[in-house]
């Protein structure tokens, strides 16, 4: 195992182990919650999905492929209800428009007036979506001891 660390210090095994649990939970829990969204939002996107995946991406926050697989970032599940409503319309806008032209952002529009809050808000606090950040944030430990 790599010795990961935490304000300098590097974290026990038991740590570890923990940290680790809790993101397989958090990886759980996100796959209900952008199954739950994508079909509530569908029903205003139209289009055909066949699969949703959830993955850790570094540079994404999801992407939609030509065969109609969603594929979502699963620590968004540690931000505001918000961007992940904007990434999941986004994606699904995608089924119609595998584009990024004006069509495909007026039909974001349509179905979120706010997207561009839910953007930015990304942009300005996407690196802040970490297990230990979340985790700090909520006044839950990382430190056993």
């Amino acid at each position: 195992m790599n010795t990961l660390y935490y304000e300098n210090q590097p974290l026990t095994v038991a740590e570890l182990r923990r940290l680790q649990a809790l993101e397989n939970r958090y990886r759980n829990a996100a796959r209900e919650v952008f199954t739950n969204r994508v079909e509530y939002y569908h029903r205003f996107t139209g289009g055909h999905y066949t699969s949703i995946t959830i993955r850790d991406q570094k540079t994404r926050w999801g992407s939609c492929s030509s065969r109609g697989t969603l594929s979502f970032n699963y620590r968004l599940i540690y931000g505001p209800a918000g961007p992940l409503d904007y990434v999941v319309v986004h994606e699904l806008c995608h089924l119609t428009h595998m584009n990024h032209s004006k069509d495909f952002w007026n039909m974001v529009e349509r179905i979120m007036p706010d997207y561009r809050i839910y953007k930015q808000w990304l942009r300005e606090h996407g690196q802040e979506l970490t297990l230990t950040t979340h985790l700090k944030k909520q006044g839950i430990p990382i430190r056993l001891s």
